[in-house]
Formats: C-alpha cells, structure tokens, sequence
C-alpha cells in the first residue's frame, strides 16, 4: 500500500483535514502513481523500494534529541511517511543519462513552527547519506550561520544517537564524514574511502564552499531578502544526476522577500500555470483566515503535527493571546497558520489608547522617576517623558511634554493642531528653526526644583545626542543609551501595548500623546520582535512620544530591580 494514497484516502474520507495547496499536489501524485497512460506518456515508474529503505533507516537508526522525545525512535507519521515517499518512490526517465531517476529534485516544505520541520529534513537527508550513492556532500545552510547550524546539529545529534551510525562515521569542527578514525585501514562505503560529508555554510561562506554538492539544505527560507544564498547552491548541485534541494520554511514578514516570489512561483504551478514538473510542493496552509479564529479543527491545516509533536495547549495559547495583541495576532498568523503577515501593522486600536485616567501632578512630587527622551530632527517634534511608579497604585504615570520648532507652528490638519496644543501647554514652541535641547533640558530640571521629581536614569536614542547628553550630565541626571532596533525596543512595545490595553498607563490625557499612539505602527522582524515605524501612508504624523515612552519602559526594562526597590514597589 502507498503512504500517499493511505494519506490522500484518509483526507477524501475526512479522517484528516488539509489546506487546498496541499490537496493539489497530493491529487498530482496520486495521478503519477495510480494513472498507466499519463505514466506512460510521461515516462514515469514508481519504485518503493528506495522510500521504504529510507523509512526504514529513519525508524530504526535515527532518534529524537530534544525533549520531550529525546533518545525515541524516529516513528514517522503518515504525512511524513507520504512526504518521503513522494521524494524517493517516484521515477521519471532521463534522456541525458538513459535512466530512471528522482522526479522530485527541488522540494518546497511550508509547515507551522514546532512541526518537527527541522528534524524531519535531518532526518531524510541523513538516510540519503547512507542509503544513497558513495560520495554524497550534503550542505546545510541558511541565512545565517547559527540557523545553519540548527540543521547541521540535528543530523548530528541522530547520527550520534545511533551506535552503528557513530561507529563509521566522525565529526570534527568542518563536518561531518564516513570512516572511524580507529579503522583507518577498512575499506568500503562506510570507510574513509567514502569522500561523502556534511556541512554547514551561510550565506556569506554558501558561495565558496558549496560546491559539487548532492544535497541541498536551506532552513527559514523566509529570512532571505533575495536569492543571493541559493543560487550558488542550487549550481552546485547541477553536476548531479540525481540532486535534492530542499527550502523549508514557515511564513515570515519579510516584504517582496526571496519566499515571496517562491510561493507566488509555487501556487501558478499548482494550478498549472506554470509547468515545472520536478519541483514537489509540500505546503500546509490555511485556506483562510477565519478558519484560525472559528474552529480550531482546522489548525491541522497547517500544523499536521498537531496532537502528536505540536501541542494543543500550546497553540490554542498562542491563538487566546493574538485575540487581545496585535504585535502576537501577526507572528501567531505568520509562524502558526502560514498566513502571510506584512512587516508593518497597526499596533493600537482607538479603545486601547484612550482611558478615562488622570492625574493631578501634586500627588507625584517628591517621586523618583525614569525619563526618556526621543530627539528626533532638530527641525520636528521632539518628545520628553518622565515615568513615574508609585507602591501604591498599578499605574503607571506618564509625564510628557513636547518641543517644536516656531516655523512647524503653522502645520494643521484634522487632528493635529501645535498653535493650540501649545497654548494648552502641553507643547514649547522654540524659537529659531530648530528644537533647542536646552529647553528640553531644563524642563527636566523643573520638574526637579518645582515637584522635587527626581530621575533615576535618562533612556534617550542616540540621533543627535551628543550636546544634549552633556548638559544633562551636567545637571547630574545619569544617562542610558537605547538603540532603536528590535532587540532593544521589542519587549518594551509589547509591555506598553499590554499596559495600554489594560488601562495602566495614565498619560494624563495628554492629546499629544494621543496622536502619537495614533500614528503609531510596529514593525516585525521575522523571530515575532517588534518595533515602532510611523502608520503607512500617514504623511507628517509624528510618533517622538511613544518612542520616547518606550525609551523609558526599555530602560526601565535594564534596572526594574533597583528602580523598584528605590520606589518601594
């Protein structure tokens, strides 16, 4: 019996539920294997024996090395089984060399996160290591060196866990390779006469060193900008008669990134707009995205290994969180469903940013605060915060005051107006052409000589800093640097975000504030991290106060520790 009719009759017969892109392909091989006359005028044979040998290989040699599997056999399930099958089994015959040979030479794997992705192409790449020709180079590579090095560790770790598989082969800091060094002298296809290795290569070594490669390996296809990493790979295997290039993948955020223009390829070949036969399409999706929210029953769409690698608590825990955070809703759709997420999204709903919170200043003197600050351009709206805990409540406070230049004055549109927040006070107008950052410090020293608010440290982005860095630090405020990236500004967005929603930031309803919220959008990067960029297609909007709020959560986020124990939290 097949794998890939048991598995496409147990979907006709609703026993298992799949996405359309996957059902395409399936009823694709159930033609190729079931079908004399397209066979025929197709040249096309199906032999089991090369996939049984290496479902065998897999179940009998090779053993899980993460918990909670750790030190198990390798037991397939039928998807899997189906998977390899449709690799190994299937055989079209090639003029060239007169002979039958592989179908399938490039495969596309698109599957949810923890789908056991990685291991399973470990896994198949390591039994064609053994089971296929003397002399096969495998190269596992992606966009950088440590994710390469997640394949490469994988197939590692199962050949160590196998005794026979770890008593001819070795590792040392290049690959990995066929021979014991305690028997040098032994002959055969599991000695050193065996030139066949593993290797790991990024993106910036895959050009030199991957050459005359048998099998091709690229893990988080949806990393890569362009295709400047696989092209040299997929030349490498050109010498090949039979080569194997696998690209898996879950879904990312990267815009109009190399994975987009290879699903674009991949659906147009689905639905026979563009032939190229010998490229296996293995993707689980969602058909769409109503299906996530309505009925978790079809989640297996894109996580066939749900219920047996992929938690059900787990992922019905992620999708309750991206119900309630737009930076989760994204990077759940993303790496969880493959529904495909811009880079930039709305990061606050207008619920979540206006409260009924007040405050009157009064009650925060004499309070120990961190400030933060965003610059910006000296010719725009420049923003400075002063956050302040106190042991009694579970707000947070938010001083915030901005500074424009008097030339910007004028700019007015439906809610934006400066000359009137200004006359409200909640902005100073500069004089000249630029924002002079003696005004922005000496409202810090006010807040010191007229509220006895006292700062803790100052958290400020670096863009033209230097001046105003000094004269804060002439003042004896203590400064602390926050770059503007991801791995700076991702967890503070995500805290401001929860605290926003759940009413525990008091900005004293500061409009300015308000519109900066407004204005705000994050931006993902393709781990799920986050950072503000101005909402697309909002010209002359500003953001300076949520950045500069952030700038505080964020060095807040360095010294909660001392922070809280000085305010008694």
């Amino acid at each position: 019996m097949s794998y890939i009719l048991e598995y496409y009759n147990k979907i006709q017969s609703g026993e298992i539920i799949v996405g359309q892109e996957l059902l395409l392909q399936l009823k694709q091989l159930v033609i190729e294997l079931t079908d004399p006359i397209y066979q025929n005028l197709h040249k096309i044979k199906i032999e089991f024996e090369d996939s049984e040998k290496r479902i065998k290989f897999i179940e009998t040699q090779c053993k899980h090395f993460e918990a909670p599997f750790a030190g198990k056999p390798f037991i397939l399930e039928i998807w899997q089984k189906a998977f390899i099958e449709a690799i190994f089994a299937i055989k079209i015959y090639d003029e060239e060399i007169d002979k039958y040979i592989r179908k399938y030479k490039e495969i596309l794997f698109l599957v949810g996160r923890k789908n056991g992705k990685t291991p399973l192409i470990a896994a198949i790449t390591l039994s064609e290591w053994f089971c296929g020709e003397v002399g096969t180079k495998v190269l596992c590579s992606s966009n950088d060196y440590e994710q390469a090095g997640l394949m490469f560790d994988a197939i590692n770790a199962m050949r160590e866990e196998s005794p026979t598989l770890a008593k001819v082969t070795r590792k040392n800091i290049k690959g990995m390779y066929f021979g014991n060094p305690k028997r040098k002298k032994k002959k055969g296809k599991f000695s050193y006469q065996n030139k066949g290795n593993i290797k790991k290569l990024s993106a910036k070594t895959g050009a030199k060193e991957g050459k005359n490669i048998k099998i091709g390996a690229v893990d988080e296809v949806f990393e890569m900008k362009d295709d400047s990493l696989v092209m040299p790979i997929r030349q490498a295997l050109s010498t090949q008669d039979e080569p194997l290039y696998f690209e898996l993948t879950t879904e990312g955020f990267t815009t109009d990134g190399y994975l987009d223009a290879r699903l674009k390829d991949a659906r147009k070949v689905l639905r026979k707009e563009l032939d190229r036969p010998r490229w296996l399409l293995w993707m689980y999706t969602q058909d769409n995205e109503l299906e996530v929210w309505q009925d978790e029953s079809y989640w297996v769409k894109s996580n066939p290994g749900l219920g047996v690698i992929k938690k059900w608590s787990f992922l019905r825990d992620m999708v309750e969180e991206a119900k309630t955070s737009t930076s989760k809703k994204a990077f759940v759709l993303a790496k969880d469903f493959n529904i495909k997420q811009n880079n930039a999204q709305a990061w606050l709903q207008e619920k979540d940013i206006r409260n009924h919170l007040t405050y009157d200043i009064e009650d925060l003197r004499g309070s120990v605060g961190i400030g933060g600050v965003d610059l910006s351009e000296t010719t725009d709206l420049t923003a400075a915060t002063v956050m302040i805990m106190k042991s009694n409540s579970r707000e947070k406070y938010f001083i915030t005051h901005y500074f424009i230049p008097e030339p910007k004055l004028q700019e007015k549109d439906d809610d934006k107006d400066y000359l009137q927040w200004a006359k409200d006070g909640f902005l100073t107008v500069c004089n000249g052409d630029e924002v002079d950052y003696t005004d922005v410090v000496n409202w810090f020293v006010m807040l010191y000589k007229k509220y006895k608010i006292k700062l803790f440290k100052v958290g400020y982005d670096r863009w033209g800093a230097k001046s105003f860095v000094k004269d804060m630090e002439d003042y004896g405020f203590d400064m602390e640097r926050i770059n503007q990236d991801y791995s700076n500004l991702s967890h503070p967005m995500k805290l401001l975000e929860a605290e926003l929603k759940s009413n525990k930031i008091n900005y004293n309803q500061n409009p300015i504030c308000i519109w900066c919220f407004k204005n705000t959008a994050c931006k993902f990067d393709n781990f799920g991290r986050i950072m503000p960029v101005k909402v697309q297609d909002m010209r002359n909007r500003r953001i300076d106060g949520t950045l500069a709020k952030l700038n505080a959560e964020a060095t807040l986020d360095r010294y909660k520790n001392e922070y809280l124990q000085i305010v008694n939290y």
